[in-house]
């Protein structure tokens, strides 16, 4: 009760502090304000003394108002201090028998919940037991109840029969760590092999130099280019003599089904042998009888040739041979340790209509410009040859839906020549006659094709393209 009446007596105390403190800040604010208003209208300094003399007993009334509210805090912490040691006791003392609570709980619960393993050991039946077991375990006395007894025994048993088991599963074991050891030493084995076989290769090189034996990469690569059709033959041993020789950037595969390239070369073969022997046996007879019947052939194949074109497809005029040159070209100008790969061009060749056609392998879009008009008035829209479209007429075209075409670049690569469609002489008339700047450009332009090595021509005009390309990009 005392306890009640002091405090209530320091709440009020306390309180009543509080009040003194608010009425001294109101006069403060209010002497501040009348003071602003002074030095707003002007007045003299004498009119503010007396303020400043008020302001500063509100001032220092202040302070002393503070320090006895800070002196009373301090006097409270001091009395909760020492009123919160025997709070602290006790709730200790409550934590441990709640802890010591929970700990019987859970012994009691566990007590409880207790199962024998007995009932989980699934024992062998009662029969079995009686023709299987030795005489040591059925014959003994284990405990006076019959059923128990039995139980017992058939425990016993089942112990019996666990320990052979476990003897046989140790058996087991070391039989499998002992296979497991020589499958883990063979696989070691297979595992350094590649590195082994890798040292014995690098090893024998010097070997392999001196004796003239090629790299199995490059032998499958020679034996895929005697499978190639002649021009395509031209064109890969010319850039492949261009890389060797002057160390150009760029990387040269043939692509393709080897077998279906043997089984071509086979069939070519035996047409080959089969004209061989008709031209011989037609060389026997006279001059004039040999012009009479091709004047008949002629006669009669006249009306089938219009069918043949009729169906253009299917006799297979773009029929094209089972292998391909594939050229990547790379960065010169770059300095990195492997060469950005610039682009890749595929090189096929149309058997029944003796072109080679060029293009972009993977071409997105604006790839098919890099090669168009890569010299003077070759677009590759058309054949490059009269005897090419006279062959196929009308129903061949090389529009934009093809990604490969007959560039006559492609075909001076290939050894393919021939002679143009209007002689040169004629050409140069119609360029004197048209804006001589731009004649001009064009002669200059197939002079120096002309003059120039063409692969390394090709390549270069190829790769300027497409970095000019990726610049614009």
């Amino acid at each position: 009760m005392e306890a009640e009446v002091a405090g209530s007596g320091e709440l009020k105390g306390t309180t009543k502090t509080h009040h003194v403190l608010e009425e001294r800040r109101t006069e403060m604010e209010e002497i501040a304000a009348k003071m602003l208003f002074l030095k707003k209208e002007g007045r003299p300094k004498s009119d503010l003394r007396e303020l400043i003399t008020s302001a500063s007993l509100l001032f220092i009334s202040l302070r002393q108002v503070n320090r006895s509210i800070l002196l009373e805090e301090d006097r409270v912490k001091a009395e909760t201090e020492s009123a919160k040691a025997p709070v602290d006791f006790a709730t200790l003392q409550l934590h441990n028998l709640m802890y010591e609570k929970n700990h019987y709980m859970k012994a009691i619960k566990a007590c409880k919940d207790f199962r024998s393993k007995y009932p989980d050991i699934d024992l062998v039946p009662e029969a079995e037991f009686f023709n299987s077991a030795p005489d040591d375990i059925k014959g003994g006395v284990l405990a006076n109840d019959a059923a128990h007894d039995l139980m017992l025994k058939r425990l016993h048993f089942e112990l019996f029969q666990r320990k052979k088991l476990c003897e046989l599963l140790e058996k087991l074991e070391e039989r499998k760590r002992c296979l497991l050891e020589i499958i883990a030493n063979r696989k070691k084995f297979l595992t350094s092999l590649p590195s082994h076989l890798k040292s014995l290769k690098k090893a024998s090189l010097p070997v392999q130099q001196q004796l003239g034996i090629m790299h199995t990469k490059k032998l499958k690569q020679n034996h895929a280019a005697e499978l190639l059709s002649p021009p395509l033959y031209i064109v890969y041993s010319q850039l492949l003599a261009q890389k060797e020789a002057f160390g150009e950037k760029i990387e040269l595969e043939i692509i393709g089904s080897t077998k279906d390239a043997q089984t071509f070369a086979q069939q070519q073969a035996n047409r080959d042998n089969a004209g061989t022997s008709t031209n011989t046996e037609n060389s026997k007879l006279e001059d004039n009888v040999q012009d009479e019947e091709e004047d008949a052939q002629r006669r009669r194949k006249r009306p089938k040739k219009n069918l043949v074109k009729d169906n253009i497809d299917q006799a297979g005029i773009c029929q094209s041979h089972p292998l391909k040159v594939k050229l990547s070209i790379y960065d010169d100008e770059d300095s990195g340790l492997k060469a950005l790969k610039l682009i890749s061009l595929e090189f096929e060749y149309l058997v029944k209509l003796n072109v080679v056609c060029v293009g972009v392998e993977d071409a997105d879009e604006g790839s098919e410009d890099i090669l168009c008009n890569l010299f003077p008035n070759d677009t590759g829209t058309e054949l490059p040859h009269q005897t090419a479209k006279l062959h196929a007429g009308n129903f061949v075209t090389f529009d934009e839906k093809k990604s490969s075409r007959p560039y006559k670049w492609a075909q001076h690569l290939a050894g393919i020549d021939f002679l143009q469609e209007v002689p040169p002489l004629h050409i140069c008339s119609e360029i004197q006659n048209s804006e001589k700047l731009e004649g001009g450009h064009v002669t200059c332009g197939l002079s120096l094709y002309r003059h120039q090595n063409r692969v390394q021509t090709v390549v270069q005009r190829i790769r300027a393209r497409k970095k000019a390309q990726m610049a614009l990009l």
